[in-house]
């Protein structure tokens, strides 16, 4: 029998609460400064140095590219991979390797057509609670009615939104058009068929179903863990709000808890908790970034809800005016201005005064984009007034 000396010696259970524990754990975390993770996030997103990866599989890396316009996912791609070509992306688009639908945060995206099967269904629910904001036009509107006709007209034929929204009008003639033709987006995952996205082609919007289009059934709705792990490697460090503001999903913080143990974790300069992947990279703050001219809508500008890696502060808000979004360029890894490509000129627009240096490389690397986007086509670059 061990001695009472013996037993007192013994470590007591610890009965300090989880919560407790973990917000102990979070006080310990290293702090990432913003120029930390800025040059995190900018490796993961391609942009430190450019890849090797083929069109797709950066696609797949990148958990798909912004796309409410048919041109940024090509600069998107020409900025961040070494010989890419815009033919790579429409190759893959015409073959029905990847697709453009509405997932995250309610926008355009393109998806590889494995991802297309899936992150839809995962961002499914979202689209559901948006038809909330159309119940008035949606009155005596059977929605799984709705659903069933919007699949058979599109699946007989690709449909444009206009005649998609006629043939259901004549389903439901006392519902607001514009709210069945949401409606049948929201509770259907319809692609845009090509021509429309390819490069130098394009037309104009007909949807079907992604399973007609690609072809085979969506996956069942996944739990959201290895999305998670996924978004981790192309955008983190990052907090769970920033998960949330990249998927316009809400209540992910059971799943980062549920995965804690895999994850390491660092604190920003305001103290909030960053989740990131053990062996992810994660530069030295004074890596050298150089110059990236990025497309309007870049995820990499889009996918946190604390911009302020990229975003100064004193810039937030440039790039938009009214409805409408510009193309930006990064020296040393943030946010510095805006450009335009019209007819055979590239205007840029400097936020803030450039280095003789750094307007050298800024011209340089836009006529690296030139020569890739455009060919042999010669330009004119000048740096003027972009935002009027």
């Amino acid at each position: 029998m061990p001695s009472a000396t013996a037993a007192s010696a013994k470590t007591p259970p610890d009965k300090t609460p989880a919560s407790a524990k973990a917000a102990k754990s979070r006080a310990a975390a290293p702090v990432l400064g913003v120029r930390a993770l800025n040059r995190a996030t900018l490796d993961r997103q391609l942009l430190l140095r450019r890849s090797a990866l083929s069109a797709k599989d950066a696609v797949t890396h990148l958990l798909g590219l912004q796309a409410q316009n048919v041109k940024p996912p090509y600069y998107a791609l020409a900025a961040r991979l070494e010989g890419f070509a815009p033919e790579d992306l429409s190759r893959l688009m015409a073959d029905r390797e990847v697709v453009r639908i509405v997932t995250m945060r309610s926008t355009i995206h393109t998806h590889t057509a494995d991802d297309c099967l899936t992150l839809r269904p995962l961002v499914q629910a979202a689209r559901e609670r948006e038809l909330n904001v159309f119940r008035k036009g949606l009155a005596g509107v059977d929605l799984d009615r709705l659903a069933a006709v919007s699949r058979e007209l599109v699946e007989a034929e690709p449909r444009t939104m206009k005649q998609l929204r006629e043939a259901l009008l004549a389903e439901w003639p006392d519902a607001d058009p514009f709210a069945l033709a949401v409606a049948a987006r929201c509770r259907l995952p319809l692609v845009q068929v090509t021509p429309r996205g390819l490069w130098g082609r394009s037309g104009q919007v007909a949807l079907t179903t992604a399973e007609h289009w690609l072809g085979r059934p969506a996956e069942p709705v996944p739990a959201p863990d290895a999305t998670v792990l996924r978004y981790l490697a192309a955008f983190g460090p990052a907090s769970v709000k920033d998960m949330q503001t990249w998927a316009g999903l809400t209540r992910l913080r059971e799943v980062f808890e549920r995965l804690r143990p895999e994850l390491v974790t660092f604190r920003d300069e305001h103290g909030v908790e960053l989740f990131d992947l053990p062996d992810a990279p994660r530069p030295d703050a004074d890596t050298p970034a150089p110059p990236r001219l990025l497309p309007e809508f870049d995820n990499l500008l889009l996918s946190h809800a604390d911009r302020s890696r990229v975003v100064p502060a004193d810039l937030k808000g440039r790039t938009w005016q009214g409805n409408q979004a510009y193309r930006t360029f990064l020296v040393d890894g943030f946010l510095a201005g805006v450009w335009r490509h019209e007819e055979q000129v590239l205007t840029i627009e400097a936020f803030g005064t450039l280095t003789k240096a750094q307007r050298d490389e800024v011209v340089q690397e836009a006529g690296r984009m030139l020569a890739v986007m455009s060919g042999g086509t010669s330009y004119d670059i000048r740096f003027g007034t972009v935002i009027e």
